[in-house]
């Protein structure tokens, strides 16, 4: 667990390396990948399609 000395916060190695993942995170990808489908999806329908 984190310690505070002289007034800053001292964590191991392993402490240190952690992300913490939120909904944030999902929401990124979820959202990036769904723009990404539909970006491929309009440039397929134009470069095919016409």
């Amino acid at each position: 667990m984190a310690s505070r000395e002289e007034g800053r916060i001292v964590e191991n190695p392993t402490e240190a390396r952690q992300g913490e993942r939120g909904p944030s995170v999902l929401a990124l990808l979820t959202i990036s990948t769904g723009l990404a489908v539909l970006l491929l999806g309009v440039i397929w329908f134009v470069w095919f399609r016409v």
